[in-house]
């Protein structure tokens, strides 16, 4: 079922006004006011001066679009693993399933941190090698990839020492060997085809979510379709376009009827981390509303709620 065009005057586009972060910026007590109001509105905030150059970023969005052109039956030859490792087809991410008729209207391609197989770390949830075009189908590839990974992991972790700060803690408090000090870090590039969606009908790019991370940094292409809602108790709920700017809580993605590129960068804690409640967040009077859980404990059980079963794959692989 495809939605279209409704009939009628257009509805006013409501577009939200979100704080934007200097990682260039010298003075710190700023960005962390400016970070802390972002937090407690909406959850989203622009980072400019973060040290990617926009000649690399244009690159990266130019390697992706070759890899999403390829046709399906090449794309599938790297099939996304129980690793989280490789291309996920359309429908397969199903992020809003009591307002959804079916997955998501996109396609994407995870890259997380290599790890050889050899190596006993490979053993643990989202760990091992990652999975690459070959080369002669996309000469260069892999290598850009690799690099933008890098680059993005220490953006993340620059905006980790501003989040500290303005939670009250120490600046390095999430640079800690057992926090950041080995990462679940991964990249996801993301198509969305030119169709439209009809949120009437249960049809999105992006169902309605909150990312179940620590921190995710989203590059997106000129083309509007990220939505955010800052209150998602309000009855109705209001959603508002985030504009995109070069260089660049509960979201989704509506089409447009235009295709539409991102670059989501999943920014998470080591495996063994165990997620609580931060120290000065908590008091007497006010305990943690939630028990301790292991980080990879934690996500695995998000992506296996929001992911298809490889199996409905097997056809394909046969």
């Amino acid at each position: 079922m495809e939605s279209q065009k409704q009939s009628g005057p257009e509805p006013p586009i409501k577009v939200s006004t979100i704080n934007c972060i200097d990682l260039s910026n010298p003075d710190i007590g700023e960005s962390v006011a400016l970070l802390k109001q972002a937090c407690l509105d909406c959850g989203f905030f622009y980072v400019v001066n973060h040290g990617i150059s926009q000649e690399f970023m244009d690159e990266v969005f130019a390697q992706s679009k070759k890899f999403f052109y390829l046709p399906l039956n090449e794309k599938l030859k790297v099939l996304r693993n129980e690793k989280h490792r490789g291309y996920t087809p359309m429908f397969d991410e199903f992020l809003d399933p009591d307002n959804q008729v079916h997955g998501d209207y996109k396609e994407g391609y995870y890259i997380g941190v290599d790890v050889p197989e050899n190596d006993p770390e490979s053993e643990k949830p989202f760990n091992g090698p990652n999975v690459w075009p070959a080369d002669g189908v996309l000469p260069g590839w892999r290598q850009t990839m690799e690099k933008f990974h890098h680059e993005a992991l220490e953006v993340g972790k620059a905006v980790s020492r501003i989040i500290a700060l303005a939670l009250d803690l120490e600046v390095d408090f999430f640079d800690k060997p057992e926090v950041l000090g080995k990462p679940i870090a991964t990249l996801r590039l993301l198509h969305y085809e030119d169709q439209f969606s009809d949120p009437a009908k249960g049809i999105y790019g992006a169902g309605a979510h909150s990312d179940f991370g620590f921190i995710t940094l989203l590059a997106t292409d000129d083309v509007m379709g990220l939505q955010i809602c800052k209150d998602k108790d309000a009855k109705p709920q209001i959603w508002e376009y985030v504009t995109p700017i070069k260089g660049s809580t509960l979201h989704r993605v509506l089409g447009n009827g235009q295709d539409r590129y991102s670059i989501a960068y999943f920014v998470e804690p080591n495996h063994d981390c165990l997620v609580e409640c931060l120290p000065t967040c908590k008091t007497e009077k006010s305990p943690p509303k939630f028990p301790q859980i292991r980080c990879s404990t934690y996500l695995s059980q998000r992506y296996k709620d929001t992911h298809a079963n490889l199996s409905v794959y097997d056809k394909h692989q046969a």
